[in-house]
């Protein structure tokens, strides 16, 4: 939906599980020699102010990496992530944050490449100037991600990670997301595909997961971080979830050892759970 904005929701504890996997999945990425590419189909801003503007409103990243920002004893992988986000707050105070697109960016190396979609015409210019110094490895278009898709796959390089995650206000985003992954399968079987989505009352929210599983692909990995039990009214965003296709084989002994330690922290009452389930050949 065009009125949706991210930063109001920057630094929450979604962003924490898709960010978290993000990086993991680009550092195994990066562990070959050939380039790949990253190609982030609802990229929104890229880089968010947290005490100014939308942020300030809902304050959601003080649930989310405000409760990771100060602690000692954070898990190796969970402490990578903490560190590009330090990376840009130099003075110590957590006053930005890094979207999707910066995090891709910085755990990327000089012959991997980036390609970001945001349609919003206000987020589609903040991300033109936060990567206006990078034009050479990374490529902006204002332009629906879903539809892009079709021109990007196969990569050159026949090696790429796609990350989907719109922001599922339109009832349509749910199918859209599963009609996008089945042709990005057909052309681009062998590429990794990352879908971030809502735990929410919804019909839709409640299958997606159910239908991802029953694609025809040989390998998957599903997470998911409850934060809270769901409401009795139905409302809000109780937690989320990242299901990958083609994963790197080490993800899910990386995300056993740390959810446990997500939900103790980021957990808001005794309905803070977590799932972990995955498929392979």
């Amino acid at each position: 939906m065009l009125s949706y904005r991210h930063a109001f929701h920057a630094g929450n504890h979604a962003d924490v599980l898709k960010h978290l996997v993000l990086v993991q999945l680009n550092r195994y990425l990066g562990q070959k020699d050939k380039p790949f590419w990253v190609i982030d189909t609802h990229a929104g801003a890229g880089l968010y102010a947290l005490d100014t503007g939308y942020a300030t409103q809902l304050k959601e990243f003080e649930s989310g990496i405000g409760k990771l920002w100060a602690r000692k004893d954070l898990p190796a992988p969970v402490a990578e992530y903490v560190e590009l986000v330090r990376a840009i707050n130099p003075d110590g105070k957590l006053r930005f944050y890094p979207g999707s697109p910066w995090l891709a960016f910085k755990t990327m190396r000089p012959q991997d490449s980036l390609r970001l979609f945001e349609l919003h015409s206000s987020d589609s210019r903040i991300l033109q100037d936060n990567f206006s110094d990078h034009a050479r490895r990374v490529t902006i278009s204002s332009a629906n991600g879903f539809d892009a898709l079709k021109a990007l796959l196969p990569p050159p390089p026949r090696r790429a990670l796609v990350l989907i995650d719109p922001s599922y206000e339109m009832r349509e985003d749910y199918q859209l997301v599963i009609t996008a992954l089945k042709d990005g399968l057909t052309r681009f079987a062998n590429g990794t595909y990352a879908i971030w989505y809502p735990q929410l009352a919804k019909v839709e929210a409640r299958q997606l997961p159910e239908k991802l599983k029953r694609l025809p692909v040989k390998s998957w990995l599903n997470v998911s971080l409850s934060v809270h039990a769901p409401t009795s009214d139905g409302f809000g965003m109780h937690g989320s979830g990242m299901f990958i296709v083609n994963p790197p084989w080490t993800l899910h002994k990386t995300l056993a050892e740390i959810m446990p330690w997500l939900v103790q922290v980021l957990g808001q009452d005794a309905g803070a759970s977590f799932v972990l389930e995955q498929e392979t050949p």
